[in-house]
């Protein structure tokens, strides 16, 4: 009785065994090969964390703070990347780009209209956002709105005085910017219609910041500044009786404005192009573009192309 019992106590054990090995075996080396296969990068790609490298972005003072704020966020997404933003003009941005000592040109100004036909060619389009500019002047002047042809008087020297526009009588003094410039350039273009030339007494200055600290403490100052450096220490002017904001450039009634461009030469290279693809993504479009004053380049409804035509 009891060698019957042991046979079949036996029996029962083989045959658990036998049914239950292969599984765990097949379960064990499922486990092994899981984190393995979880972890896996295709050879032809960098994880996004991996990314390094450094980038020098140079020019256009009145795209630095734009540019200057995406940076430091993306360099937090990025700690293996560096970012330098330097300013100097659009003019400088694009002679470095070109001539290969920074990766990037920021620009108020298409390449065409600073460099040659050649040099130009050479360089490609990273429209990023749209910026508008406007006239500023001294809070204690009583002028609300000038016209094409008064601020044309003004900044040719025509003008002197802020009572031949409807002010009281007080010299008028000039803040220019340099040649360079872009925020100049395209002021000229778009609000005046016409170059200028330096005029003896008036201030030349680049730095956007320095413009608007030296129109709110010069008596009878006039100035101009993207719209991404007003604030109530200055006071904004009318354009032919427009207001110089969002819709209304926008819609193309208020026309002083131009794209703002991170110009590379030739395709950028891998760290390069994440930068400039962060700049137009949906987080620096809806919030570091408004939050700064531009506005995003999907709002715009009319288009600009280098020779100024305008389009719908």
């Amino acid at each position: 009785m009891k060698k019957s019992l042991m046979l079949i106590l036996t029996l029962v054990l083989t045959f658990t065994l036998a049914a239950c090995g292969p599984n765990n075996a097949a379960k064990s080396n499922n486990s092994a090969e899981a984190p393995g296969a979880a972890n896996e990068t295709p050879a032809n790609e960098t994880p996004a964390s991996e990314l390094s490298g450094s980038i020098l972005a140079v020019g256009s003072s009145a795209l630095q703070p734009l540019v200057d704020q995406a940076s430091k966020k993306f360099m937090d997404q990025h700690p293996k990347v560096s970012i330098q933003v330097q300013g100097g003009g659009s003019g400088t941005g694009l002679t470095q780009v070109s001539g290969g000592q920074a990766d990037i040109g920021n620009s108020d100004v298409f390449a065409e209209e600073k460099l040659d036909a050649a040099q130009a060619g050479e360089l490609v389009d990273h429209q990023v956002a749209v910026v508008a500019m406007a006239a500023v002047i001294n809070p204690e002047i009583t002028v609300d709105n000038l016209t094409k042809d008064q601020l044309v008087g003004i900044f040719t020297g025509k003008i002197t005085n802020w009572k031949e526009v409807g002010g009281q009588d007080q010299k008028i003094q000039i803040v220019n910017r340099p040649s360079s410039s872009g925020t100049r350039a395209t002021f000229e273009k778009y609000a005046l219609g016409t170059k200028t030339e330096d005029l003896q007494g008036s201030i030349q200055e680049d730095s956007s910041g320095t413009v608007k600290k030296l129109v709110k403490e010069t008596p009878g100052a006039i100035g101009y500044l993207a719209l991404s450096y007003l604030d109530d220490s200055i006071k904004v002017v009318k354009y032919d009786g427009v207001e110089a904001n969002e819709e209304n450039v926008a819609n193309g009634s208020y026309p002083v404005w131009a794209y703002e461009h991170m110009y590379t030469k030739g395709e950028p290279n891998e760290v390069v192009k994440a930068f400039l693809e962060y700049m137009v993504s949906d987080d620096v479009q809806n919030n570091d573009v408004v939050e700064l004053g531009y506005i995003p380049a999907g709002k715009m409804q009319v288009k600009r192309d280098a020779d100024g035509n305008i389009t719908k």
